[in-house]
């Protein structure tokens, strides 16, 4: 009698656990009747290329996504329509006909001490903060001055090494 009880109320808790997911926000419908048809699709974005249009459909089951252009096969749906006006796709699965929206953008507002950031003025902006224009064209002018006198340290150290190797007797510079 205890065991067909303890039956009894593992059948019922299954059925109450199967009407209600820890992981599904308060009130939303889960269980596998959410899961039939198009409910669980969703039109994540929409992307102009040069053979048209393509739409990204998000599949929470796979937790996957595929960009796809209308009546594109390959997939456990087909899309048949697109609303531009109302960013809105027509689909077509196994569960038949449906229509979804394009998905909203969830955006958080901060909360907390307001962020002090620097101010930035539009304008040239100079090697050291601060520094005058004339004091960063001199600065300008001696790293460019350095670099030249670098090259010619180093062409003149290649001419001393070629005359070294022609003096040798070993292969010619290339020219």
């Amino acid at each position: 009698m205890a065991a067909c009880l303890g039956l009894g109320l593992g059948a019922r808790a299954s059925a109450q656990l199967a009407e209600s997911s820890p992981f599904l926000p308060p009130g939303a419908a889960g269980g596998p009747a959410a899961a039939a048809g198009g409910g669980s699709l969703e039109l994540r974005g929409i992307m102009s290329t040069g053979d048209g249009f393509l739409y990204c459909i998000y599949e929470p089951e796979k937790k996957s996504s595929s960009w796809v252009a209308l009546n594109e096969g390959g997939h456990n749906f087909v899309l048949k329509s697109a609303d531009a006006s109302r960013d809105t796709v027509t689909l077509e699965s196994a569960g038949g006909t449906f229509t979804i929206a394009l998905r909203e953008a969830k955006v958080a507002t901060l909360s907390g001490p307001a962020l002090n950031m620097p101010n930035r003025s539009v304008g040239p902006q100079y090697p050291i903060p601060g520094m005058n224009p004339a004091d960063a064209a001199r600065r300008l002018n001696a790293v460019a001055a350095e670099v030249r006198r670098r090259r010619q340290l180093r062409e003149e150290a290649d001419r001393a090494e070629d005359r070294g190797m022609q003096q040798r007797g070993g292969p010619a510079p290339p020219q």
